[in-house]
């Protein structure tokens, strides 16, 4: 029972992680990492075929080495179709599909995927926010689902 109960939080793990995929350099630092854009890829647990694409800073120097440096709320996202769409259980109206933690304890980047029923899209948006008050800064973007696809909905 434990044994299944561990592969499963693993599996559903292994299913939020970002895939790294490059970074640039912003700004040179002598002690420590430069500071930089990095864009990482997120499959979407939920919906087979769908990756997000998601562009954002990471502070450097010697506090961003060690983990103690706030990043900045900014961030970019791109959702495509890169395979057939396959939704084998039905979506929440709105559901985070993603989070990852920006700052040592309190600011957390997060992808929320919504459903468009009507135009069967599904929208993704991501923004940060912080344990008192968050950033209204965000970014969207929409997959468009092919009609012969339903969008499954939770009732």
């Amino acid at each position: 029972m434990k044994r299944a109960a561990l592969v499963l939080l693993l599996t559903a793990t292994t299913l939020a992680q970002a895939e790294p995929i490059g970074a640039v350099d912003t700004a040179f630092k002598l002690i420590g990492p430069d500071h930089k854009i990095v864009v990482d890829a997120y499959d979407d647990p939920k919906v087979q075929g769908v990756t997000c694409y998601v562009s954002r800073a990471k502070t450097g120097g010697i506090s961003g080495a060690i983990g103690l440096a706030e990043d900045k709320a900014e961030a970019s996202i791109a959702c495509r179709q890169v395979g057939p769409i396959a939704i084998k259980q039905p979506l929440a109206r709105q559901e985070e599909v993603f989070n990852e933690r920006i700052s040592l304890v309190f600011k957390k980047l997060r992808i929320v995927r919504m459903v468009d029923a009507p135009r069967n899209t599904l929208v993704y948006l991501t923004y940060s926010d912080r344990l008192i008050d968050g950033s209204p800064q965000n970014s969207i973007t929409a997959v468009p689902v092919g009609r012969e696809t339903p969008i499954p909905l939770k009732k």
